[in-house]
């Protein structure tokens, strides 16, 4: 027996350049589910209520998430039916900041150094893991490994704010180094002081760079998947005609990044320099590199079940959404 179809259908995504987002400012996941009557709303809407949560947990069947990859995999790692239907890559300004005359130059000069590892009370501390890993990456190309810094754990509650704790203890000396990446980071540095060190996005050797959001993974429930695969399809054929209407119109990328991000106009151009590009795919190496990503944060403790990147994928539904894209008249494709 067929299972009833969802009158709503929810959505979240992380507070970064995600097609998602361009697609919900333009009312465009409306316009698409409209016809049936099948509501679309969003985790980040004031009466999402308990739901909010699901944005970490994904163990709600009729959410689709585009966010971080950390609470991803640990979700998917502590049960959560979830499937791995597209991976994005953008730039995020990734960069480890020191104070002004440090010496801190390049990826050598870590060693020995006092770096900033914050700890937050949230069920998947996705702030220590984005720390840890934007070091690990730094440190790899100068052949060292976290072992050859001091890590300095630190509260990251006692200040409010993204970057807050952190580059505080750097202003006051008690760390050496921060890791940090968007946006706000950039103009939390510039009002403590704090200068780039060294530029992760800069560095060739394109694994440094993996993080919480990179690759990021859009997630659906197995079970929205199993009984209503047409509505994953569509869901993604607006993400990706939502990418295909960014990539011409920087200045409204811009502006609807600002208000995803909470960042002011110099946050978003200094810190998202390149988004041409939001469209998800399960390339080879985008699949190849979430797998060390979950390999890394299964070392460091942050999940314990493995996950099969490989097997958790399903490249299906976003190939059908490809061939879908042309058919949803609504998507205002023009040129600008």
């Amino acid at each position: 027996m067929a299972a009833p179809r969802p009158d709503t259908l929810w959505y979240t995504r992380c507070p970064v350049p995600t097609a998602t987002g361009i697609a919900a400012d333009q009312n465009w996941l409306a316009a698409a589910f409209a016809p049936d009557g099948v509501a679309v709303r969003s985790l980040q809407e004031e009466d999402a209520g308990d739901r909010r949560a699901e944005h970490f947990r994904h163990r709600l069947a009729t959410l689709i998430r585009e966010g971080g990859n950390v609470p991803a995999l640990w979700a998917r790692s502590t049960g959560a039916p979830t499937r791995l239907v597209g991976l994005t890559w953008i730039e995020e300004r990734q960069v480890v900041v020191a104070r002004p005359g440090a010496g801190v130059h390049g990826p050598g000069d870590l060693k020995g150094l006092r770096l900033a590892v914050p700890r937050r009370t949230i069920e998947i501390d996705f702030w220590r893991a984005m720390a840890l890993r934007g070091f690990d990456g730094a440190l790899r190309q100068a052949g060292l490994t976290l072992a050859d810094a001091e890590l300095v754990e630190l509260d990251g509650d006692v200040l409010p704010g993204q970057w807050e704790a952190e580059l505080a203890a750097l202003r006051d000396g008690r760390v050496d180094a921060v890791y940090t990446k968007g946006a706000v980071a950039v103009e939390t540095a510039a009002r403590y002081g704090a200068e780039v060190a060294i530029d992760l996005d800069a560095l060739p050797d394109r694994s440094a760079r993996v993080n919480n959001g990179t690759p990021r993974p859009i997630t659906v429930d197995q079970r929205l998947l199993d009984d209503h695969p047409d509505l994953v399809v569509r869901f993604l054929a607006v993400l990706l005609g939502a990418a295909d209407w960014a990539r011409d119109r920087p200045a409204e990328v811009a502006r609807i990044l600002g208000a995803e991000t909470g960042s002011g106009p110099a946050g978003v151009a200094a810190a998202y320099r390149n988004t041409a590009d939001l469209h998800a795919d399960l390339s080879d190496e985008r699949l190849t590199l979430l797998a060390g990503q979950e390999e890394f944060l299964r070392r460091h403790g942050f999940h314990d079940a493995p996950v099969d990147v490989s097997a958790w994928a399903d490249p299906a539904p976003l190939a059908a959404a490809r061939r879908l894209v042309p058919d949803l008249p609504f998507l205002s494709l023009e040129q600008p």
